[in-house]
């Protein structure tokens, strides 16, 4: 057995202690003095775990940011985790933190606080054994996540251009537990249709209804869609209109992008963009744009993923599998700058759901893994 694992299993209790702390302590993304607070317990967890500092990066219209530091020397391995969740304040009082056999259950534990803790052990297992590394590890734990990123996408891309790799600790995918490869690029656009409106009953055939025409964008815009390049298009939530005997005069449509490749995006944009009224007398107003670049596997992921794998077969003696997901993530800000491998967080399912929990048994090995690729890349990068 390799001796980070050996030490994590018998952690396995503190761990799941530390888990419960977080998991109880809510930190929905729109609550700033739960988010804050949240922060602030994490800044204590991670300095007293691993000896390593923290700072606090303001933030005023969400969370602040918390940067943890761990070692020392000029280049630096970037983690990522994000301590925001999707749940609201009281739903800990709903969902409670909670063991059944082996699955750990509470809102925000699979997305992701449960890789939020696997990271710091694993970078507590790295300083209890005496791994004395020539790279420093940067801790990035970051608020808004779940809403874009909108405040912490400038602070992951500056760090990710001083680091030589990124690790995310966002949950593995599937029964498999597979590591993450590649991510989905993903566009937000907002469609505004404008129309004449008339009464519906006397006057009919004199208005031109804003949602007739959205009626016709819906249908364009989903027609994009090409499963065997992997691009979709889905409008999500549309609007308009403002009684039943009015043609509308206006109407409104959120739209989601989802494409494998920045050359797709490329491709599909102008598309969107510079789509047409398809009847006389109507007017279109279109914005937006990518809100996450593709995390495209490149030769230097797949080469991350290798890595992994090999370690996993031959120290932690498991199969890793990897996969591609639609959804995205802070590594799809990393990945066009540094080589990124994602997935590395906790094993289980029902990411935003009520059954949403962590396999505790997988605790340890993932936290392993991680400690393991920690000193394998710190060699590649020129380490000890």
């Amino acid at each position: 057995m390799s001796e980070f694992l050996s030490y994590l299993q018998n952690k396995r209790s503190h761990m799941v202690e530390t888990l419960r702390s977080v998991v109880e302590h809510e930190s929905p993304t729109l609550d700033k003095q739960l988010t804050d607070s949240m922060g602030h317990r994490i800044a204590q967890i991670f300095e007293d775990l691993t000896g390593g500092t923290t700072s606090v990066i303001a933030n005023e219209r969400y969370g602040n940011h918390i940067r943890g530091e761990w070692g020392e020397g000029e280049e630096q391995i970037l983690l990522l985790a994000h301590f925001d969740t999707v749940w609201r304040k009281g739903d800990i009082e709903k969902m409670p933190f909670r063991i059944e056999g082996d699955k750990a259950y509470g809102p925000g534990i699979f997305d992701m606080k449960g890789g939020l803790v696997q990271g710091i052990y694993a970078i507590h297992a790295l300083a209890t054994l005496g791994k004395r590394l020539g790279t420093k590890i940067v801790f990035l734990f970051t608020s808004d996540e779940e809403i874009g990123s909108p405040t912490s996408r400038e602070i992951i891309e500056e760090e990710a251009r001083r680091s030589k790799y990124v690790m995310v600790l966002e949950p593995s995918m599937g029964p498999n537990a597979a590591l993450k490869t590649a991510r989905k690029g993903v566009g937000r656009f907002y469609l505004e249709v404008n129309g004449v409106p008339s009464h519906a009953g006397a006057d009919h055939q004199k208005g031109k209804s804003a949602i007739a025409e959205l009626a016709h964008q819906v249908l364009y815009l989903h027609n994009l869609t090409d499963y065997d390049s992997g691009t979709t298009l889905n409008v999500g939530v549309i609007s308009g209109g403002t009684t039943s005997n009015v043609v509308a005069a206006a109407a409104q449509a959120d739209i989601d992008l989802r494409v494998t490749s920045q050359a797709e995006a490329d491709r599909v944009i102008p598309l969107i963009l510079g789509s047409t009224p398809q009847m006389e007398g109507t007017t279109l107003k279109i914005s937006g744009g990518m809100n996450r670049p593709p995390m495209e596997r490149t030769k230097q992921v797949a080469a991350m993923y290798e890595l992994a794998k090999s370690i996993a077969q031959e120290r932690l003696k498991f199969d890793l599998n990897e996969a591609a997901t639609g959804g995205g993530s802070d590594g799809n800000f990393t990945a066009p700058i540094v080589p990124t491998i994602d997935g590395l967080g906790a094993v289980g399912d029902g990411a935003h759901a009520t059954h949403e929990h962590l396999l505790i048994s997988h605790m340890p090995i993932r936290s392993a893994l991680v400690a393991h690729l920690i000193e394998k890349l710190d060699q590649m990068t020129g380490g000890n």
